[in-house]
């Protein structure tokens, strides 16, 4: 891969009701080229609208790729990749690190009712995840407007060490100090 590509890492943290969104404009060779912040709701549903517009604020053409931190941010408050795939005409890559069986138990715990049906429909449309070798590292990844052996490949290529992408590593580093700032000064976010 070219060393300017770039991909935004969009990656969460949380304390409290609200959850910090930060979105990294990282190229393959690991220069950071950009930030963007916004907010979701814990527990919400509208952390596919945030990523939504933490693309449009940075209006960045030049980015070929969105990297996403899981898919269950801020308490099961689901990004659906085919809506913002479709809405951001680039491919969406979801990325998680653990194994897992998958997370409708969960759900069924935390939900009932209609916040849980609702959870259920997004979480159910979108694409499995798949393993991904990243060195000496295993992800999984969901991709959509992109092949599995590609997703694999970008995943690869924008992992310089580690298993951790480079642009969900610094999105992931720059919510945190951003979210731990505002618990710091008592801001309203």
């Amino acid at each position: 891969m070219k060393r300017g590509v770039r991909a935004l890492g969009v990656a969460e943290s949380f304390h409290d009701e609200r959850s910090t969104v930060a979105g990294a404009v990282v190229r393959a060779d690991r220069v950071v080229d950009g930030f963007a912040f916004d907010t979701c709701a814990v527990g919400g549903t509208d952390a596919t609208e945030t990523v939504r517009s933490l693309v449009d604020d940075l209006d960045r053409a030049d980015v070929r790729y969105v990297f996403l931190a899981g898919i269950a941010p801020a308490w099961f408050n689901f990004f659906d990749l085919p809506r913002l795939r479709e809405h951001v005409d680039r491919p969406v890559v979801s990325v998680s690190f653990e194994e897992s069986a998958g997370l409708e138990p969960a759900l069924r715990k935390a939900f009932d009712g209609r916040a849980l049906a609702s959870r259920l429909a997004v979480y159910r449309r979108q694409p499995e995840r798949r393993p991904v070798s990243v060195g000496a590292e295993t992800v999984y990844v969901r991709a959509v407007g992109i092949g599995g052996e590609e997703a694999a490949e970008v995943v690869r290529a924008f992992t310089p060490e580690g298993g951790r992408p480079e642009p969900l590593r610094v999105a992931r580093l720059a919510a945190r100090a951003a979210d731990d700032r505002s618990v710091a000064d008592g801001s309203d976010r």
